[in-house]
């Protein structure tokens, strides 16, 4: 399938990691879902149901990110993934957790992770 719908630059505010600081100030997160979906259906009928609705896909990844907190982003990310995956027109995801504010001691751009799963 080539087809994607892409959500990018979703920031939120988390209380991930594994420093107390983390978990007691938060920071935000940036997530990035990339989702292979065969719009074919949608681009015909020009109806939202025959898609996945990025916007609801937005606010319940929202949910996990700013819900119950994790040690690694990496589990995160794989929570994330889970999500997208729940709808079955959803061939595969691949999500990236950014964490821009990482507690490391020197100048840095982006801290990430990425997972794909089918």
């Amino acid at each position: 399938m080539r087809d994607r719908i892409a959500l990018r630059g979703l920031r939120v505010r988390g209380f991930h990691g594994v420093l107390p600081s983390e978990r007691a100030q938060g920071q935000d997160f940036v997530v990035d879902a990339v989702l292979s979906v065969d719009v074919r259906e949608a681009a015909a009928s020009d109806d939202l149901e025959d898609t996945v609705d990025y916007g609801a896909l937005a606010l319940r990844l929202a949910e996990v990110v700013a819900g119950e907190p994790v040690d690694l982003i990496e589990t995160l990310a794989e929570r994330l993934a889970v999500v997208c995956l729940a709808d079955p027109r959803v061939g595969e995801a691949e999500v990236t957790v950014h964490k821009p504010s990482a507690p490391i001691p020197l100048a840095f751009d982006d801290v990430a992770v990425t997972v794909v799963r089918p």
